[in-house]
């Protein structure tokens, strides 16, 4: 008898968190590894965000909440909505979750059904797919080359739409490449979708404050006719250093909220208490922390930018955003490694890597672009240029 079910057969595990691991294994076994591959922020929750933490645990808020959230915070997140973003939505309209991954997961899970095509820009996030084949929908990869910068064109989106087509997954800024779409370039994409009134449009805006070179700008911003028929996910991980808070959120129409929450009643129910309480304080407080850590990831990828490109073969678009450059590697493709090893895939090239170089990426294969590897950037600059270095050198040892 098989134990398991086919639906968690068919998943495919995390490439990320496997790169992540094997690098630290490495580590304990004494080798020096330096891990380029978690989407992790390296700096600490803001003081004043854990103080409010603390604050909530001693004022005994320490039972559940309603299971949408806490009517403070999805007050708050209204008021940052309408403050950062110009959109206005109400409480009813807001649903808090354990990450923001989970806001996306639930979000595909309440709004496709078997055989629904989603069409997702590539290269994508590694979740996206499989969350998509466990609401059994049609996962529908777009890919997006490195001269237009890892971005969808509207020809591409109208090329990819068929009568299938439920939904379209935007993330920008984007995790894995950092590019983020410009207004016109969202108002472009919307009139497509103008023409195909029956498709939603996940946007994922995880990484919204992590933005170089002007303000983010969502799909729903751009194009306020598609407000509502855009799925509009966020949360605290990236921009306020809150990963293990586990708090993120969704926004959209109330049908939509309904049915996430009807999933989430059964699943989860509410984040905790107390990190909902942390979130009040994050969107309500200072954001002094939050801009002094996009300045150092700003300066952070500004070095590492120019020294991929400064490798033979090694092609890096400056990234707008997050904390991730995606160098195109296709050059190094077919050649051997000092041990005589072929490298066929990106996949090869990042093993390459860490056993020769002990340096950890992730290869793009897991983002449904095989031409590419992911940095994160998300460290101290010392350990960078040591990265860069190692990285320059196990690439010179190719043949």
């Amino acid at each position: 008898m098989n134990p398991v079910s086919k639906r968690a057969a068919a998943l495919a595990p995390s490439e990320t968190l496997k790169i992540t691991a094997l690098a630290k294994d490495l580590q304990r076994a004494g080798r020096s590894v330096i891990s380029l591959s978690a989407g992790e922020p390296d700096f600490k929750t803001p003081g004043h965000i854990c103080e409010a933490a603390i604050r909530a645990i001693r004022d005994g808020h320490h039972g559940y909440t309603v299971n949408a959230g806490t009517m403070e915070l999805r007050q708050a997140i209204c008021a940052k909505l309408k403050r950062d973003n110009g959109l206005t939505y109400t409480p009813d309209e807001i649903i808090v979750s354990n990450g923001a991954k989970q806001s996306v997961g639930f979000a595909i899970l309440a709004t496709v059904d078997p055989g629904d095509e989603v069409i997702i820009p590539a290269p994508y996030w590694v979740s996206y797919p499989e969350m998509v084949r466990l609401a059994e929908g049609v996962p529908v990869p777009v890919r997006t080359p490195v001269s237009r910068g890892y971005k969808l064109t509207p020809e591409q989106l109208e090329a990819a739409i068929t009568p299938r087509t439920r939904m379209l997954i935007l993330c920008s800024p984007s995790n894995p490449t950092g590019a983020c779409y410009t207004e016109a370039e969202l108002k472009a994409l919307a009139a497509v979708l103008l023409r195909h009134p029956d498709i939603l449009v996940l946007s994922d805006e995880i990484y919204e404050y992590i933005v170089f070179e002007g303000a983010h700008v969502g799909i729903a911003q751009a194009e306020p006719r598609l407000k509502d028929r855009v799925l509009l996910v966020n949360g605290f991980s990236k921009g306020f250093a809150m990963t293990g808070w586990r708090l993120g959120y969704l926004a959209a129409a109330k049908p939509i909220v309904d049915a996430v929450g009807k999933l989430q009643s059964q699943e989860t129910s509410a984040p905790s208490t107390i990190s909902q309480k942390a979130g009040e304080a994050a969107l309500g407080g200072p954001m002094d922390a939050v801009l002094a850590m996009r300045e150092a990831f700003r300066e952070r990828r500004d070095f590492l930018v120019a020294a991929l490109n400064a490798v033979p073969g090694v092609t890096c678009p400056t990234p707008g955003g997050a904390f991730y450059v995606f160098p195109d590697i296709s050059a190094h493709l077919g050649k051997r490694t000092p041990a005589g090893q072929v490298l066929e895939t990106s996949t090869d090239l990042v093993f390459h890597l860490i056993e020769a170089a002990g340096i950890a990426a992730v290869p793009g294969d897991a983002f449904g672009e095989p031409t590419g590897i992911r940095f994160s950037y998300a460290m101290g600059l010392d350990d960078l240029k040591e990265a860069a270095r190692r990285f320059a050198e196990g690439m010179a040892a190719l043949r």
